[in-house]
């Protein structure tokens, strides 16, 4: 898998999309005190916005603790969103009531990060993959869900043999390939990846982005791919969105993200890209400092305190949203001309 290689072309437009996020919102209380007094609010996901069609992947790219697990869960209902809205093949997600939700969840299914943590250890493969069928009613009695149970295990490219088998007997690469099948046992519309091969070796990695792919084909299957790995996010997804402190700072088709990136952050990220053609590296841009609090926020821009192209006009005005055409936009003071950093050169020795 090179980091050079794009996905393969996006799906057609025009089409209602299959996910609709919009304001989304998590924030949890701070609670101090012999009374749990909320003292604060914790603004892990604020005001996110995206859209994914079917049969496209969405990339949702950003440093360790931006929110993008928290979106991706707040969305599937797995932790209540604390506002915005959802919207699934026309259906209201967070108004579902739970039987409604129930029959939405069918379609929409998560790979988990941990592919061990995630499969329970005294449960045999078969019941792993199966127990979805049985809840949902898919299948007509122990025959035939041990049928399908197989034919998904040959589905993700393992023995269907390894059915009476235990998570502890299987590689890291198998297991996250069980849970890459129970998820799509319920034969999903949208699944949202969750750092689905951070845990795995690189050439492990690019076998299971690569059936991630070619499942994506056979059935049509919409991801959100959320990931810290740009080389993996740019071979797999069509259109990327980088998250920063809890919100989308910049949107829009993987080739213009990964060549014309316009916020000042994904330059940054960018930067960090291992890249063997010399002539196509960045200068390295080495952000200062930390990354702020999620629960007391910079004024201005959020990025201001880090960022190497600060104005005096971003510390106390919020940044204003600018669309750049061809579905790609940012949240910057910045024109789109303007410079943001290091031109394009060798990496220093």
């Amino acid at each position: 898998m090179s980091a050079a290689t794009a996905a393969v072309a996006p799906p057609a437009t025009g089409a209602a999309p299959l996910l609709s996020v919009s304001g989304l919102r998590k924030h949890f209380p701070v609670r101090k005190g012999l009374f749990s007094r909320v003292v604060g609010q914790v603004k892990a996901v604020d005001d996110v916005s995206f859209d994914i069609g079917a049969g496209e992947t969405l990339g949702l790219v950003g440093e360790s603790g931006c929110g993008k697990t928290t979106a991706g869960r707040s969305l599937l209902r797995l932790i209540e969103p604390t506002g915005g809205t959802v919207r699934f093949d026309g259906q209201d997600v967070l108004a579902a009531r739970p039987g409604e939700l129930r029959r939405m969840r069918r379609h929409m299914q998560i790979i988990f990060q941990d592919p061990y943590a995630s499969l329970n250890p005294r449960m045999s493969v078969m019941d792993i993959v199966g127990e979805g069928l049985r809840v949902h009613g898919l299948t007509s009695g122990r025959r035939a869900l041990q049928d399908q149970v197989r034919e998904l295990l040959a589905t993700v490219r393992l023995d269907p043999a390894y059915a009476n088998r235990y998570p502890h007997e299987f590689s890291g690469g198998q297991r996250q390939r069980i849970g890459i099948a129970r998820a799509l046992s319920l034969r999903p519309k949208f699944i949202v990846c969750d750092e689905a091969v951070s845990a795995l070796d690189v050439s492990i990695q690019a076998q299971v982005i690569n059936l991630l792919m070619d499942l994506r084909e056979q059935f049509g299957l919409a991801y959100l791919f959320v990931a810290h790995d740009l080389s993996v996010v740019r071979h797999i997804s069509h259109r990327v969105a980088v998250m920063y402190l809890g919100r989308i700072v910049e949107r829009g088709q993987t080739a213009d993200i990964f060549e014309r990136p316009l916020h000042p952050y994904t330059v940054a990220l960018l930067s960090a890209v291992p890249v063997a053609d010399p002539a196509r590296r960045r200068t390295r841009i080495i952000l200062g400092g930390d990354v702020p609090s999620p629960l007391n926020p910079p004024p201005g821009c959020p990025f201001h305190p880090r960022c190497p192209a600060v104005m005096d006009v971003c510390r106390t005005q919020a940044p204003p949203l600018r669309d750049v055409g061809g579905g790609h936009s940012y949240v910057c003071h910045l024109e789109p001309g303007a410079a943001r950093g290091p031109a394009p050169g060798p990496v220093p020795a």
